[in-house]
Formats: structure tokens, sequence, C-alpha cells
């Protein structure tokens, strides 16, 4: 079940300008990007650095953002470049400042306001 404060979206992250693409979907966008940009989301993006939010699509419920991400998962990699440059031609990190003026930041998963390893 998804809470009330939840950010549910289809995302994409990349390593740089045609860089290296990684597809996602969340409940909660700011933590997730937090996860990517600290080094606390492993494999695939963490392998390749793809800390840089460059598309997002927000979405009122969880079924139909997963519906989505799997749609975008399967296009071919030039759908996706062309997605992001539609809507971010320059290929701007979209979160930057999110995160500006917060205190040192755990994005780690919690439950019941408990870190998990």
């Amino acid at each position: 079940m998804v809470g009330p404060n939840a950010q549910i979206a289809v995302y994409i992250m990349a390593s740089g300008r045609n860089g290296t693409l990684y597809t996602g979907v969340t409940s909660q966008l700011l933590q997730r990007v937090g996860r990517h940009k600290d080094g606390k989301f492993g494999g695939f993006s963490g392998k390749y650095g793809c800390t840089r939010l460059v598309w997002f699509e927000r979405h009122e419920f969880m079924v139909s953002a997963i519906r989505r991400e799997k749609q975008v998962k399967r296009w071919l990699r030039r759908y996706k470049l062309a997605l992001i440059e539609d809507l971010n031609p320059d290929w701007r990190d979209l979160s930057d400042g999110w995160f500006d003026g917060l205190p040192g930041q755990d994005f780690g998963r919690t439950v019941i306001g408990k870190p998990l390893p």
C-alpha cells in the first residue's frame, strides 16, 4: 500500500548526456533519487554511475506506473533518448536543488523509522 505522501513516478537516471540510462519506478521519488545519488542504490545504476535524473513522469496509482515502466524499458534506446530530449533537451539534472539545505540525509530504506541494512 502506498501512503498519503507518496510520489509515485517512473523515472530515468543517466550517467551523463547520451550516457548509460537506468529506467525505474518508485513510490517515493525524492528518496529514490537520493539513494541513486549517494550510492546506496547498487546494481546496474550504481555500477554505471547513473546519478542524474533526466526524466520522470508522475502517476496517481502504482499499477499504472509499473505498466509505464515496463513499456519504457521495452523501448529501443533512440525512443528513450527522444523522450528525454523532448522535455529536457539540455539533459539537466531535474533533481538539482531538491536536496539543498537538507541536513545530511540518509536515503536508506526504512521501516517504522528504523534504517534497514
